[in-house]
């Protein structure tokens, strides 16, 4: 489960950067939260608004980049432990409307949790190489972290975990430490990590392709969840078959007791997206996955979105701690009803480009006191009381169409 994640100097993003998903002491939706003894509460579900070029795809890429960059050697050396991996590989990319900043490494932070213990793994990457790294390990409940290894260009510490290990600390500049480790030894501590960020799924649902990219599954208990979910959201499928010789997908259905196939390519933007995303979903559900999705909102009903949000806050079907991150443009679910204040955050430009995220939650009034939980908070995001899009605060002013 992701607690937290810091970065800098990552494309829009100059100064470091939080993003918080451990649980703020506020009342609302406090039953679908993630808790655990000796820990903090962690929230099941995060979303980021925000204009065009605010910096919302941007946090998304930089989680993306530290993930793929400890998965990616470890894939294509075939010693993965996790059968699906759906993952892309982001390259980092410094900020560069500054001089200082474009020769300066890229920074990675990342607190997570397992079933019995809190990692801290931090990663720097100048020009394809890696600057610096570090990982340590806390039991859940301890006061201080076990030191794993510690590395400073070429120079790498080990703790006393590896240490006992005697493992080679001679790795290429530009593998990740971690993945290094992982492709050559079986240390229980590095696979629990190794499996974390192999478990990470990410997917951009504004990339036609991703919604061509589905996971069909013989599994009968796997497919009625599938249909019967397709079914609670108002579409209307019967059962579906893949042809392997067409390589094609079809939907059946069934009118006045006559049975219709339709090929997948045939169905609406919005249908195909949800069959192209309930698969990844119910997968994240079922094993405690992080599912982190760049404009899950494109081509998909609010109806629908928000009846996939309540799936991960709903615990009696979310039993692993499963998380979703993503973002949006779909200010109708913008609620207090779907949301706590927490769990919804915004991407903007500063005065010097550079971009900044901030919690709802982090906000205050003019009074300095913070936003109601019973607040309209889509009507008052487009009114600018949470640093609205210039362009819609323009629209709403009057302003003039060039």
């Amino acid at each position: 489960m992701l607690c937290q994640f810091s970065f800098q100097n990552f494309k829009s993003y100059r100064e470091e950067t939080t993003f918080d998903l451990q649980a703020a002491a506020i009342p609302e939706f406090k039953d679908s939260l993630i808790s655990q003894d000796k820990c903090s509460d962690l929230l099941p579900v995060s979303v980021i608004y925000g204009p065009n070029g605010g910096g919302k795809t941007n946090l998304i890429r930089a989680l993306a980049c530290l993930i793929s960059t400890v998965v990616k050697p470890i894939h294509e050396l075939g010693s993965t432990r996790n059968d699906l991996i759906m993952q892309q590989k982001v390259a980092a990319e410094p900020f560069l409307f500054d001089d200082i900043s474009r020769n300066e490494p890229s920074e990675f932070e990342i607190f997570f949790r397992t079933a019995a213990y809190e990692y801290r793994y931090r990663l720097a990457i100048l020009k394809d190489g890696i600057a610096s790294e570090s990982l340590d390990r806390r039991t859940i409940g301890g006061k201080k972290p076990a030191h794993i290894f510690y590395r400073d260009g070429r120079e790498i510490t080990l703790g006393t975990i590896l240490t006992k290990e005697n493992v080679n600390t001679k790795v290429n500049d530009k593998m990740p430490f971690l993945s290094f480790l992982a492709i050559n030894y079986h240390i229980p501590v590095i696979t629990e990590a190794q499996e974390w960020f192999e478990s990470c799924i990410i997917r951009n649902y504004a990339n036609p392709m991703a919604e061509m990219q589905i996971m069909v599954s013989d599994d009968e208990a796997i497919k009625k969840q599938i249909l019967l979910l397709l079914n609670e959201m108002g579409i209307d499928v019967d059962d579906y078959r893949f042809d392997d010789k067409e390589e094609q997908l079809y939907m059946i259905r069934t009118i006045d007791g006559q049975r219709y196939e339709l090929p997948f390519s045939h169905e609406s933007d919005g249908t195909r997206k949800l069959i192209a995303a309930l698969p990844v979903i119910l997968t994240a559900l079922r094993e405690g996955r992080l599912v982190i999705i760049d404009e899950l909102d494109a081509k998909l009903h609010p109806k629908l979105l928000r009846h996939v949000i309540s799936l991960f806050k709903n615990r009696k079907i979310n039993k692993h701690g499963a998380q979703l991150l993503f973002t949006s443009h779909d200010i109708a679910t913008m609620k207090n009803t779907v949301f706590r204040r927490d769990e919804i955050w915004f991407a903007a430009l500063d005065g010097n480009h550079s971009s900044q995220i901030y919690s709802l939650y982090e906000i205050r009034r003019e009074d300095n006191e913070r936003v109601n939980s019973t607040a309209a908070f889509d009507k008052q995001y487009l009114e600018g009381r949470y640093g609205a899009d210039p362009y819609l605060q323009n629209m709403l002013n009057g302003g003039e169409w060039i």
